[in-house]
């Protein structure tokens, strides 16, 4: 199912689209398969993706970015979805170059935008970001990691899990306690520069359900030492409003990135069922598998059409958290849905893992969880009513 022109891609926007799929097929596909038994993507595909202009897209080309908007920024992960590389280079991309680099260039200083921004867009720098701890993962206010000011900085004291990008990242916006106070109040984001940083430590590269290309780890912080002039914005306490800015550009990224599984999934199915014979006659003549196809594409074309939608308000700053919440709940459920039934149509096949089926099965389970779990997404729906 080859997707028609988005109402947001403009003629320069489809060019940047073809162009990133042409580099993906010649520069990482190739790899695909190393990065997913390495479970990481390596330092060298960053900086290609750096000179190719995949890295901080939508940020400004005074900071060493593209220049371009979030538009820009949601074609690039689109097609590396399309490509088959959400669980690996996408999941980075997304973390280091939509998210973190936005933290910097929304709340932090100028020099934190020269000093750190340029280096991620060349690849040098990998960004993540600290949020989930053991006992912390959807309720952020039940942050215990903390950083207590004195000496010129903070000292950073306290654990963090499931964090992307972990293992390789050089930058790490860090969630953390810069005051007493409980909840939401007292939170800040401090942003911790990994070489050299004494106490800091980096756990086991988790094993995963999915997303195998994507490094995923545990980290800790011993006194670790950070300069006040890395206190992400000029005033502490703040972070817990920086965080909810941002949540709905992320929670669209992953509704994005839900709904081109939706539609890759039944491609690769329609291609398999034509193909395949059962009791002598293609497995695409038999009215289940028409019906169950029928269910499937229609579900992914309602996502595509609710996707691009909000898209276009987005785009125009018109785009609220609850009405991104909905987006990220409905399609990231019936994204598990629909592949669900494509992998049964390929049988015994949909159960190898050699079968980007059975890698789309695996690597959406996660997208109900992360960036606010769907039960999450609920709550904050049901307070508009």
């Amino acid at each position: 199912m080859s997707p028609s022109r988005s109402p947001w891609i403009d003629d320069e926007l489809a060019m940047l689209q073809d162009s990133v799929a042409r580099f993906l097929e010649r520069e990482f596909l190739p790899h695909a398969e190393r990065w997913r038994q390495e479970k990481q993507v390596d330092r060298a595909a960053w900086l290609k993706a750096g000179e190719a202009g995949l890295l901080c897209a939508s940020i400004p080309e005074a900071y060493g970015g593209g220049g371009g908007t979030l538009a820009h920024e949601a074609v690039i992960h689109q097609e590396i979805t399309r490509a088959g590389l959400a669980g690996g280079f996408g999941a980075g991309n997304s973390v280091s170059s939509a998210i973190v680099a936005h933290y910097i260039l929304s709340y932090g200083t100028e020099d934190q935008k020269q000093r750190w921004l340029p280096k991620m867009a060349r690849g040098e720098i990998i960004g993540a970001i600290a949020m989930t701890e053991p006992d912390a993962g959807s309720d952020l206010q039940a942050v215990r990691t903390t950083a207590k000011p004195g000496d010129g900085g903070y000292r950073l004291n306290g654990q963090k899990t499931f964090i992307s990008n972990g293992q390789s990242a050089d930058l790490i916006v860090v969630v953390a306690r810069t005051g007493d106070e409980p909840g939401a109040k007292g939170l800040s984001l401090v942003a911790l520069e990994t070489e050299g940083a004494e106490g800091f430590r980096r756990g086991r590269k988790l094993e995963k359900l999915g997303m195998h290309a994507q490094d995923t780890s545990e980290l800790f912080f011993d006194d670790v030492f950070v300069p006040a002039a890395n206190l992400i914005g000029e005033t502490p306490g703040v972070g817990f409003g920086q965080l909810m800015n941002q949540l709905a550009w992320e929670r669209m990224i992953i509704a994005i990135d839900a709904t081109v599984n939706m539609e890759r999934a039944v491609r690769l199915t329609t291609d398999y069922v034509r193909e395949r014979k059962i009791f002598g006659k293609p497995l695409m003549s038999f009215q289940n598998t028409e019906f169950v196809l029928a269910d499937a594409k229609t579900e992914a074309v309602v996502a595509r059409t609710l996707v691009d939608a909000l898209m276009v308000r987005l785009l125009a700053g018109e785009l609220d958290g609850p009405t991104a919440a909905m987006a990220k709940l409905w399609t990231t459920e019936t994204q598990c849905k629909v592949i669900d039934a494509c992998q049964q149509l390929f049988g015994g096949y949909g159960y190898m893992a050699e079968y980007p089926i059975a890698q789309l099965y695996a690597d959406a389970r996660v997208s109900r969880v992360y960036g606010g779990a769907s039960e999450v997404m609920k709550l904050i729906i049901a307070r508009t009513l």
